[in-house]
């Protein structure tokens, strides 16, 4: 059977129709659904609205979906019972999807025992992870859209993991995002068999081919370049911070909120005691000089609090007038997608950059659980994530080591 959603040919707001062709009965239903939506809002070729992350068209699109995965399930049960499928029934179905505003899942479902493990880990996880769970989940059930079907718990299989994939890529969604919302139906389909519910869980094994890492940061050079930019007196505030997030490591949900009551001093040395958001970690971080400036320079205080939108165009801003223009791949949201993109470097500066640059600025320097402590990650593994495989300071280190070696060869 297939689905054909199209609009209305008056009004502004405009109903969206159903046409429904049953292959295997050579016969076609046309309804009115109790959606509307505006002709510049709707993608006529993917037949949904064009923005379905925004919030009432995700909530539209979402019921699209169902429409779809519910009524191909309603034809394939009268089939099963051998009745026939009438105009009447397929119309009192839409009209229940369009309207029900409690969604609810049967309990052999995979989004049933998905909804079940959020919620019983939501106390337990920080809100970055919630919010990323819950990411995976609206995942998952726009496939069971796109495939028409509904996913049962026992049917998840490699079968599942080929078809899952086929969308990712159609949808244009990054190989991260596919990957990882695969882990975490392994996860889910874990938390069934500990309910005592048979899983095909170890069919999910998959192998991910090692992914080129494209990660922008500032070089101890770069960031001098910035410290001695002079920049317009609105960019001030952005600039300090940008370099205590370099010398510090911490994420713009941590640092922008630094404070002076939290200093601290140990042994002669000026350290800041704080929680981290996302970790719930206590840091007592010792302060590098260049940070200790930025707050001699603002008053014996830390810099004026910004947003996060603010402040990722101001660093855009202060990288362009230092003159950071080398050429970089990296990783950047176009549109709904993000994408690998050739750019300058100053345009794909970010708030993370700053943590990204300590890491790998201070990474063979000092040691590696030293800066562990200093950015909160629990392993090396997840630490060297934020490292720069092509670090031009180490290559120019162990060039000096092999000039060096081989001066003292040839004098001998």
């Amino acid at each position: 059977m297939t689905f054909e959603f199209f609009l209305s040919a008056s009004g502004k707001q405009k109903n969206i129709y159903l046409s429904l062709t049953d292959n295997q009965q050579n016969k076609t239903y046309t309804f009115r659904t109790h959606l509307r939506i505006s002709d510049d809002d709707w993608d006529k070729e993917k037949q949904r609205p064009v923005n379905i992350y925004q919030k009432k068209h995700k909530q539209l699109n979402a019921k699209l979906d169902r429409l779809k995965k519910e009524l191909a399930e309603y034809i394939r049960e009268k089939r099963e019972e051998k009745k026939r499928v009438g105009q009447r029934e397929l119309s009192r179905k839409i009209t229940s999807v369009c309207t029900e505003k409690v969604k609810k899942f049967p309990e052999n479902t995979l989004l049933y025992y998905a909804k079940c493990y959020i919620d019983a880990k939501k106390e337990f996880i920080c809100p970055s992870t919630y919010k990323r769970y819950k990411v995976f989940f609206h995942l998952l059930a726009r496939f069971e859209g796109f495939s028409c079907q509904r996913l049962c718990i026992e049917q998840v299989n490699s079968d599942f993991v080929r078809d899952f994939m086929a969308f990712g890529k159609e949808e244009e969604y990054s190989e991260n995002t596919i990957y990882r919302t695969i882990h975490f139906v392994k996860t889910i389909l874990n938390y069934a068999e500990r309910k005592g519910i048979r899983t095909c869980v170890r069919e999910l094994e998959i192998r991910r081919e090692k992914q080129k890492k494209h990660v922008v940061t500032l070089t101890e050079q770069e960031i001098a370049q910035i410290q001695s930019t002079k920049v317009p007196k609105h960019l001030e505030a952005a600039k300090d911070w940008l370099l205590i997030s370099c010398y510090t490591g911490q994420r713009f949900s941590d640092f922008i909120h630094f404070d002076t009551k939290k200093l601290k001093e140990v042994n002669g040395k000026m350290c800041l005691a704080f929680v981290q958001q996302k970790t719930k970690k206590d840091i007592l971080l010792p302060l590098h000089p260049t940070v200790l400036n930025a707050i001699e320079r603002n008053g014996n205080s830390f810099p004026a609090l910004m947003d996060i939108q603010h402040y990722n165009s101001e660093i855009k801003e202060i990288a362009k007038l230092a003159n950071l223009n080398e050429s970089v791949k990296a990783r950047k949201r176009l549109g709904f997608r993000s994408k690998i993109v050739q750019a300058k470097k100053w345009e794909l500066m970010t708030s993370h950059i700053g943590r990204r640059s300590f890491a790998t600025n201070f990474y063979g320097k000092i040691p590696t659980p030293l800066l562990m402590e200093a950015t909160g990650h629990s392993t090396e593994q997840m630490f060297l994530r934020y490292i720069n495989p092509v670090d031009k300071d180490r290559i120019l280190s162990l060039s000096n080591y092999f000039d060096r070696m081989y001066e003292e060869r040839v004098a001998v």
